[in-house]
């Protein structure tokens, strides 16, 4: 891309920097007419359809090499490194009929699944010294290996019984707690709703509800137009679900790139791979080859295989960015519908009617999104040769697909949990002190995707709405209670608690170029007055100190800046309404209406003591710094941790009680002590964490309930079952909110935690 970048004539360049959509077909038109006298371009275009030049394409050589590598790991026993190079030996073994070599695919697969059955001997062992997690991950291993039926049922039944050794006859107890979280609902069931279209003032397009939607209901389901896994994610996620891959991973028949979780998503991907092996396809009845039947679906419903034009030996969706190969995608798509009920293979491109924006990206992007469109378009004409064509409109339909994807995508994620702590409560041969981790997850950006219905949902700091996913397919569901009429939003990513104002409205506009006018955004609100904050220097004065400037004008609006540039106008929210902590907070903002008030930064917002705010960002910073270590540090001890704990202890000193650094810092500590094996003082710790985060959000907030889980699996370690089961409920009764019933199969550690509790509450009793 740079080379073809650096080649563009300053004059071409600028014609496209400072063109608008309107000039598309005349500025791709000339670039296309200069690329097509540059050497170089024809150049890069062969490196990318070549198969002789092809970096993905199957290879016989390689895959005897790799055979060879597992051999030898098998005969040492490490069968997890065995497990892996037969693995990729069948990735780069053809499968062609006039190329297949049959004895040595039948020798790969015999030696994975000796390497199975190695799996199934170790999960045995492992129950026999009652490390039954373990035991249970070993053989889902060997489970997900096992090719007969018989084996499998054999398999599944010796899980099913090390299962009961952990089952409790007896349900998770209920907490007495006095606390406001205890009454949340745990049904979560699906509710039907009707959503519609609305234009509103502030934000356009967007959706609102027609009814009264209670909390937990489901909003809205959809399968997307078309998605694409992310490179970091290409060899631990399934190519076509996205959901993590098993050890017995399928291939793509023609190529290196992806990989599969089972046949399905194989076929699903790629097509009948029974069908004409050609790379290259002329006619519609070829096309018909490539689509296969859904076994849920009427006979005359047909999945598009998204892989297929990208493989054949040609290797461009291994190297083009995957929001490209995402257009190329729908493109693809478009054409192999006209094509299947014989219209024209015109690529014109699906109309979207979803906003791109193209007129305020930078001259940079306009140039490469352009220098893009003209690479995709060559090489899906090289795919389908002589039955695709295109006029100058097709080009710039296309520029603006790669700009309507940048800003409508939606990022497919799943939840990687760390749940070693959990084994101190069912191995008993394992203490504390040896080293745990506290059950926490991590949300992981798996694939990337277009929902055209899901687009149109706008966006809110505090919305009413959860998106998750199963599979592909992305899920809406309700937080709390939605009036009939109102409007029905979901996070693009920054929410209020999470990201301070400015830093919201800076990742909007830079993602998806507007300033948000939520709730959040046209208020006061305490999150934002505290998340930043210092504390005022007098003491019992809960004032917060800011690095913005705030302005009360007479109207009761308060302008907010900082360093010099506008951040937001809010409006002043009834403080009867909002609590005691929002007056205690910023009292001055609170007081004469009839006069101007100005709160320059580092000026209490209470009491109107002044600090030296630059100096004691320096030092929060370079403490926060000595505590964030501990997360790099992987053997801990008690002095690195003493160390920590007297920076926290000038954090205290600094930054407001309700400031986010601290709830940071808190839990950080927290997961050291963990670490360590001090369970007492990492509960401390942990819940300081959350009260902190109560503030930020709201009680019922999702970030809650993963900050509950790690404390439940501290006070398991504690032998505090009780406490255990009544904070388990807690926070499984928030995540019921988000997830409703498939609460536990997107949270899988979840059901693991849930055993272990009913667990030690059995013993206990």
């Amino acid at each position: 891309m740079e080379r073809l970048k650096s080649a563009v004539p300053a004059e071409l360049r600028r014609a496209v920097g400072e063109g608008s959509a309107a000039d598309l077909p005349n500025t791709t038109s000339r670039l296309l007419a200069f690329f097509d006298s540059l050497p170089l371009f024809h150049q890069v275009m062969r490196e990318l359809t070549d198969p002789e030049l092809s970096l993905c394409r199957k290879d016989e050589g390689r895959a005897v090499e790799l055979k060879g590598q597992g051999n030898a790991c098998f005969s040492r026993r490490e069968f997890g490194e065995a497990l892996r190079f037969y693995s990729q030996a069948l990735r780069h073994v053809p499968i062609n009929p006039d190329r297949m070599d049959v004895n040595l695919v039948s020798a790969i697969y015999i030696n994975r699944a000796s390497t199975m059955h190695a799996w199934y001997r170790k999960g045995m062992v492992k129950t026999s010294l009652k490390n039954y997690s373990s035991a249970i991950n070993d053989l889902e291993v060997a489970l997900n290996m096992e090719v007969t039926s018989l084996g499998k049922r054999n398999i599944e039944q010796e899980i099913k019984l090390i299962l009961q050794k952990q089952e409790n006859v007896t349900e998770v107890g209920t907490s007495n707690c006095d606390s406001k979280d205890a009454d949340l609902p745990l049904s979560g069931q699906p509710q039907k709703v009707i959503i519609e279209s609305i234009s509103t003032p502030n934000k356009g397009r967007g959706m609102a509800s027609t009814d009264d939607i209670p909390p937990a209901s489901l909003i809205h389901v959809e399968d997307p137009l078309a998605a694409i896994i992310l490179k970091s994610s290409r060899e631990t996620h399934c190519h076509f679900c996205f959901n993590e891959a098993p050890a017995d991973v399928v291939f793509c028949p023609l190529c290196t790139i992806p990989i599969y979780c089972s046949k399905r998503c194989q076929e699903q991907a790629v097509g009948d791979i029974s069908c004409n092996q050609d790379a290259h396809l002329g006619h519609a009845t070829s096309l018909a080859k490539l689509s296969i039947t859904s076994s849920c679906k009427s006979p005359s419903s047909t999945l598009f295989a998204e892989h297929r034009h990208e493989c054949g030996g040609a290797h461009w969706a291994a190297v083009l960015p995957a929001d490209k190969v995402l257009a190329g995608r729908i493109m693809a798509r478009d054409i192999e519908k006209r094509m299947l009920y014989g219209k024209s293979a015109a690529i014109s491109g699906p109309n979207l009617d979803l906003v791109h924006h193209y007129d305020r990206h930078s001259p940079v992007n306009k140039l490469e999104s352009q220098i893009y469109a003209i690479v995709l378009l060559l090489c899906l004409q090289n795919h389908y040769r002589s039955d695709l064509l295109w006029t100058e409109e097709s080009l710039s339909q296309l520029v603006l697909l790669i700009f309507q994807i940048k800003v409508n995508s939606i990022a497919i994620v799943r939840m990687k949990s760390m749940d070693g702590g959990l084994e101190l409560t069912v191995n008993r041969g394992v203490s504390a002190a040896e080293g745990a981790n506290m059950c926490s997850v991590e949300q992981v950006r798996v694939a990337q995707a277009i929902y055209v219905s899901g687009s149109m949902f706008n966006h809110s700091c505090r919305p009413n709405v959860h998106a998750y996913f199963l599979s592909r397919a992305l899920v809406l569901r309700s937080t709390e209670f939605i009036k009939s009429g109102s409007p029905v939003e979901l996070s693009y990513g920054p929410q209020a608690g999470e990201m301070h104002l400015s830093d919201r409205q800076k990742s909007l506009q830079e993602n998806y170029y507007f300033s948000c006018q939520c709730s959040s955004c046209s208020e006061l609100n305490l999150s934002d007055l505290v998340m930043n904050s210092f504390c005022c220097p007098q003491r019992n004065c809960l004032g917060a100190i800011s690095e913005s400037t705030y302005y009360r004008s007479k109207e009761n609006f308060v302008n907010v800046s900082l360093g010099g540039s506008y951040v937001s106008k809010l409006s002043l929210p009834d403080i009867s309404k909002v609590g005691k902590d929002m007056e205690e907070v910023a009292r001055s903002l609170f007081g004469n209406s009839d006069v101007s008030l100005n709160i320059d930064p580092g000026c209490c917002m209470n009491c109107r003591s002044h600090i030296d705010v630059a100096s004691a960002a320096a030092t929060s910073h370079r403490e926060a710094s000595k505590v964030d270590r501990l997360k790099e540090i992987t053997l801990l001890d008690k002095t690195l941790i003493l160390e920590a704990l007297q920076s926290l202890k000038q954090l205290k000193k600094l930054r407001h009680p309700y400031s986010k650094a601290l709830a940071q810092a808190e839990d950080t500590i927290a997961e050291a002590f963990v670490k360590i094996g001090d369970q007492e003082q990492a509960q401390k710790h942990c819940e300081a964490s959350i009260q902190i985060l109560k503030k930020l959000y709201h009680p019922k907030h999702i970030a809650i309930a993963h900050e509950l889980i790690k404390l439940v699996s501290i006070l398991l370690s504690l032998g505090d079952t009780a406490s255990a089961a009544a904070t388990f409920a807690r926070a499984e009764a928030i995540f019921s909110l988000y997830y409703g019933s498939h609460m536990e199969k997107i949270l899988a550690y979840l059901g693991t935690l849930k055993r272990a509790v009913r667990c030690e509450s059995t013993e206990a009793c």
